[in-house]
């Protein structure tokens, strides 16, 4: 089994060196996505060895960063790629846990989850991630029928001929909801691993708009709808009061 960890980087100069000295101890090779660093990430990468790197001349995004690492572990012929944050959340001791459940063969995604179980030294969300969370999750099982505990966790392993049945377009933040709607669509099989739950700096921004939670919330909406009828199978929201009524249900089952 070939394994490739993908790690996005922007500007975190902070942590990317100790990083990679961590999942340089676990198997598979390592892809380094620089999404348009602009403080000294380029030139630590630059001195790092056994790594392959893209380098993004601007900033095009959390899911333009994995669209891109996708499209190289299919180039590459790996068999799953890893996907992990750079900003010391996640931690790379558990992707021996990763690979053992893909191992197993029955499933295509195997899907961190922070909330999947109370792990020693876990950390407490930010409100606004948290409540966000809770609530996009409450939608995406109520729609597609999943019991997800986690959305937006980034740290995943992904089965490289599944992924390439994807057609993934959305190059930020939002690209969970995009995600979450055609692996249903494509009849993927997906569980969940507990990963501890770290916010190091609680103060950290998506950056724009999104800063904003209510727009943040909005945008993601957005995306899952105009997924779901780019999909055509699924029943999607007709009207804003219908999508506003759903989040409402997931808000008062919280």
């Amino acid at each position: 089994m070939r394994i490739l960890t993908a790690i996005p980087v922007f500007n975190e100069e902070r942590y990317v060196a100790s990083v990679l000295d961590e999942v340089k101890q676990v198997e598979g090779d390592i892809l380094v996505i620089d999404d348009g660093s602009t403080d000294r990430t380029p030139a630590i990468l630059a001195s790092a060895s056994d790594i392959s790197v893209i380098t993004h001349p601007e900033n095009r995004g959390y899911g333009q960063s994995l669209i891109d690492a996708f499209d190289f572990a299919a180039r590459h012929e790996y068999d799953w790629i890893v996907t992990i944050d750079c900003d010391d959340q996640h931690e790379p001791a558990f992707i021996p846990s990763f690979l053992a459940r893909a191992a197993e063969g029955d499933v295509d995604i195997v899907s961190g989850s922070r909330y999947l179980t109370a792990l020693p030294g876990n950390t407490d969300a930010p409100n606004d991630r948290r409540r966000i969370n809770q609530r996009i999750t409450c939608l995406i099982n109520e729609t597609l029928s999943y019991e997800l505990t986690d959305a937006f966790c980034g740290f995943k392993a992904y089965r490289v001929s599944a992924m390439s049945r994807l057609e993934l377009t959305i190059p930020g933040y939002a690209f969970p909801l995009q995600f979450w709607v055609q692996a249903y669509d494509r009849s993927l099989n997906i569980c969940e691993l507990p990963v501890a739950l770290i916010y190091n700096d609680p103060n950290r921004h998506f950056g724009g708009m999104l800063d904003d939670p209510d727009a943040r919330l909005r945008h993601y909406l957005d995306v899952f709808n105009a997924e779901l009828r780019k999909v055509g199978v699924l029943p999607s929201f007709t009207d804003e009061q219908a999508l506003a009524r759903s989040l409402e249900d997931c808000t008062s089952s919280e």
